[in-house]
Parts: C-alpha cells; structure tokens; sequence
C-alpha cells in the first residue's frame, strides 16, 4: 500500500499540548463566569436533523449548513428523473432532502431551543442555561473564520424581562476582564431597525436590509449601498437610509435623531426605549469595559427580535468575538410559541488568536507536568514510584522517565517539555530518605526529604 500524506481538512486545526493549556484557560475562565451568575450546563448532538436547522440562519446561513449524507446508498430512493441534475444549483435544494437528512450544527442557539421544547417539562423556567462546544459552517477560511470551531454560549428563555440583558452586558464585562481583553460592547436592538426600515418607505425589506447593513464594517459604505439595490431597495430608501448609517455623536444625541425619525413609527420607539433601559442599569453598574449604541449593528441571524449586542477586541484587528441578542418566538417554530429568551455566544478561537497576537496568557501556564523524577534504574525505581505516588497524591503533576537512560538524555527530555524541575534520588540520597531537587531555569538543587519537596512544589 503506497503512503498518504497527512492532512485535515481546510477550516479545521490539530491542538498541541501547549494550545490546549491555553484553550482550557479560556474555558476555564468563560466556565466560572457562567456559573457565578447562576447558569446551568447542558450539552446537545453534533448533528441534528436539517429540519431542525433550515430556514433559521436565513438563505445565507442555510447554504453554510454542512450536511451528512444518509448511510448506505444515499442515492437510494432518489427519483430518476432527478439523478442526472445532483448539480444543478436549481436542484441542491430539492434533492438534500433525498440524500440528506442530517447536519452538523451551525450554531448551538438552535439546537437549545430544540432542547428547551423537547424537555419543557423537565425544566424550570426562567431557564438559564450554558453550553460549550464546537459547531461547524461551510464558510471560506480565513483569518478569524474557521469551519470548525467553539462557541460558548450562555442563555436565558422564559422571561422578558430587559434584566437578562444587563445580566449578559455584566458576563460580558466578567468575562474578557479575566482574560485581560479590552473590549468594546456594541448594543442595538432590531426594533430600531425595523422603525428604521418603516421611515425609509421600506418595511417589507427589513431583513434585506439587516443582512447590507452587517456587512458595513466588512465592505464600506459604497459596496453596502450596491447591495441594496441588487436586493431591491428603492434609490429614494437608499438615499433616506444613508444619513443613519452615516449617524455620529453621543448617544444621547443618537437617540433624539432617532426620536424624530420614528414619530410614526411604535416599533421603532419601542426599540429605543428598551436599549435606554438596557444602557441606564449598564451605566449604573460601572462596568470595566466600554459599552456604545451602534446604529449599524444589525447581527445577520433571521431569528434575532430585539436587543443585540456584539463585541469587539479594542487592541486587536479581530472580528466581533461576542455576540447575541433577543429571540422572541424560536422555540414557536418547534411548538412552543411566546417563549423568549435571549442569549450571547462567546467564539473561543478567535478569543485564543487575540490573547496570542496581544500575549496575554499567564506565564506559568504549562503543559501539565510540573517535576520530572530522573530513572537511575532498577533498584532506584521502588522508592522513586513511592515518591511519585505521593506527588500525585499531593496534586503535583509529576512523572517518571520511563527508561533507564542516561541522565543527559532525560535532562533534555525535561528541557524539551519545559517542566520546571527535576527530582534525583540516587542510592546515596535513598539511604539518607532524602533527594535533590533541581529547578531548571535557574539551575539551582537543593537537598531536602520527600515531604518539604512536596511543600515547595505545591502550587
């Protein structure tokens, strides 16, 4: 058999020892914030039905979906007069459902409102809930954007109360505060923009134009202003809708442009008095990062009702590292109807990516093992396998070369892993109960008993 060449798929990476430590720190960090402010864990399928997953992304989303092809003979059932056209874009659509009956999931906000209709009576509502794991999305890598990657999410459902809001604006501050990330937290809520949509002669293109004005950071004004027209926009809505995309200056000044705007318009008065309420308890609560009311966040996600937020590295030429907002009705679509819940996602990689470009993880972070026992040989490893049990015992991470090599060698192998010390008990050492201990960076070895090497070990 000829030798292939090892390789994953684009989108995707491999994790050495050295990553994962600084991955757990995250999770670590993003885990203890969620549960302070008092959610519970839950964990749901890699895949899941695609009538579970399609028309909730919207058609953008719906085409990044990667579908799982039906065991067997997947073709299998399909109508010959189909078979000759598997790609014919015309036809993807019509023929999934014949060959396609699963998908990984795209995000794990779907998915949890799947849950929350499936054990509805198992739970007890307001439920508040996190969840840690990867999801996957045919997109073109790039820097930031992966097909596989983790998302840490943290949800609400079953209250309407704004309260979840400022409680999320809180985790959020929690949480890049322990990473050390600076972070800008953009709110806007989709009842403005809605109002928006009804001000411009427009409100029957509300999505079309969310799905533009998202992508105004990615592509400027002129390539947003093009796209509009290919969706449809009228050239008078266009010319209305510039001036807001355009809006600067404070806040408060925002929201009285906006005031005029929407005189007659409900829904968009509605959407500015609940950011109000969402910005007065965030201001009152001094949090260490800094929030701001952007008029062009739309967030592309067709479910999203009300509040949204994203949030931005501000030392980092990263993409939003933070996001969610308000779902009035997901759980409706699975028989559930006027359950709302609101929720953020924290994208752990590109979390990783900031903390490296910017070296923030803690130097003592390491890769497990914190002292190597050196292998003097046979009748040594009695007493050093005692020792070693009673390190572990102690919770120091710790192990033993395994072959009785020379010291050189093991020295190297401890240099290579960067564990910070060393333990040598020869037979002379042995008959005095004692060892030496070596700290690696500095060079240094002293003498002492096992249990004072224990003590200056422990963490």
């Amino acid at each position: 058999m000829s030798s292939q060449k090892p390789s994953i798929p684009k989108g995707t990476r491999d994790f050495a020892p050295a990553e994962m430590v600084r991955r757990n720190f995250i999770f670590d960090v993003v885990r203890k914030s969620f549960q302070v402010f008092g959610y519970q864990p839950i964990e749901t399928p890699a895949m899941e039905n695609l009538s579970t997953l399609m028309g909730k992304y919207g058609d953008e989303g719906d085409k990044l979906l990667f579908k799982i092809l039906n065991s067997g003979n997947y073709l299998d059932g399909l109508p010959d007069k189909e078979s000759g056209l598997r790609d014919a874009d015309s036809r993807i659509q019509h023929l999934t459902k014949h060959i396609a009956e699963k998908g990984l999931r795209y995000d794990l906000t779907v998915p949890f409102a799947r849950f929350v209709v499936q054990h509805q009576h198992e739970l007890v509502f307001p439920f508040k809930r996190y969840q840690i794991q990867p999801v996957w999305r045919a997109d073109r890598p790039q820097k930031g954007r992966y097909r596989e990657f983790f998302q840490c999410d943290v949800d609400v459902i079953g209250s309407n109360s704004l309260l979840n809001e400022v409680e999320l604006g809180q985790i959020i501050d929690t949480v890049f505060t322990g990473l050390g990330i600076n972070v800008l937290i953009r709110l806007n809520n989709r009842k403005v923009l809605a109002g928006i949509a009804e001000a411009i002669g427009a409100p029957d293109k509300l999505t079309d134009i969310t799905v533009a004005m998202d992508k105004l950071d990615k592509i400027g004004l002129d390539k947003v202003t093009d796209e509009l027209v290919e969706r449809g926009i009228s050239y008078e809505s266009i010319e209305k809708l510039q001036p807001i995309l355009t809006l600067e200056g404070k806040i408060k000044e925002k929201f009285e442009t906006l005031e005029a705007l929407f005189i007659h318009s409900e829904t968009g008065r509605k959407g500015l008095e609940e950011l109000q309420v969402v910005m007065r308890h965030l201001k009152d609560l001094e949090l260490r990062n800094k929030f701001d009311f952007d008029l062009t966040l739309a967030r592309g996600l067709s479910y999203y009702t009300g509040t949204i937020i994203e949030v931005k590295a501000l030392d980092a030429a990263m993409g939003s590292i933070c996001g969610g907002g308000r779902y009035d009705d997901l759980t409706g679509i699975f028989g559930l109807p006027g359950m709302s819940g609101v929720g953020i996602s924290f994208g752990a990689d590109r979390i990783y990516d900031v903390m490296n470009e910017l070296n923030l993880f803690p130097e003592t972070l390491q890769a497990a093992t914190r002292v190597l026992i050196v292998n003097f040989g046979t009748e040594e490893e009695k007493y050093c396998l005692k020792l070693l049990a009673g390190l572990r015992q102690a919770g120091i991470p710790s192990e033993i070369y395994p072959d009785q090599a020379k010291i050189k060698k093991q020295m190297e192998y401890a240099n290579r892993k960067n564990i910070p010390f060393v333990i040598l008990a020869g037979k002379d050492e042995i008959e005095r109960g004692e060892l030496a201990l070596k700290d690696m960076r500095s060079g240094e070895q002293k003498t002492c008993t096992p249990g004072e090497a224990i003590k200056l070990l422990s963490w």
